[in-house]
């Protein structure tokens, strides 16, 4: 089951990528790497071109990424959605009705076992699973949270993405614009 049809959620890095992704067909993008400045225009022109923003929220320069930050966004730049390693920003935005994504790095079994306990306190909305090309890893936090999974990192070819989708992900988030091409026109 793709996430609102998208196989592939695109994870915009630099203003030339999002010039290139307006005309795809995707209706949610996600937005790396940005600075506070830039975070409201980019996502108004996301808006503008009938796309929904998921802003990383640690990834935002000169913004720290706690409560208050997510406050700020939620309120003032009204993005679809929130993503962050942080427990407090991801209460605060499902606090404000927004799409709350936990990132979930899976680096060894301590990461995993606190990140079980991270994930029962928060409740988000969908967890980001990184990386995302670990199949068997992406099916067990499916099946122990029951929270849907988005798959990211490391994604590079349409074979992982699809082994992510196939373990249980709802969608696989890449920054690799030839995936997004090759992923556009398909329809779940």
């Amino acid at each position: 089951m793709a996430f609102h049809g998208q196989t592939i959620l695109p994870a915009v890095r630099r203003m030339k990528d999002l010039e290139r992704l307006l005309p795809l067909p995707y209706e949610y993008l996600v937005l790396l790497d940005t600075h506070i400045g830039q975070v409201k225009p980019v996502v108004d022109l996301m808006r503008a071109n009938g796309k929904k923003a998921l802003l990383h929220v640690d990834l935002i320069e000169g913004l720290k990424n706690d409560e208050y930050a997510a406050e700020f966004l939620c309120q003032f730049v009204k993005p679809a959605g929130l993503i962050s390693t942080r427990a407090s920003v991801v209460e605060r935005t499902k606090k404000n009705g927004l799409l709350a994504i936990q990132r979930l790095f899976l680096l060894d079994t301590n990461a995993l076992t606190k990140g079980y306990k991270l994930l029962e306190r928060t409740a988000p909305d969908f967890i980001e699973v990184l990386p995302g090309v670990l199949p068997h890893m992406i099916a067990e936090v499916r099946e122990t949270t029951g929270i849907p999974i988005f798959a990211g990192g490391l994604i590079r070819s349409a074979a992982d993405v699809e082994r992510a989708i196939e373990a249980g992900a709802e969608a696989v988030t890449t920054s690799n614009a030839a995936l997004w091409r090759e992923f556009a026109g398909r329809k779940t």
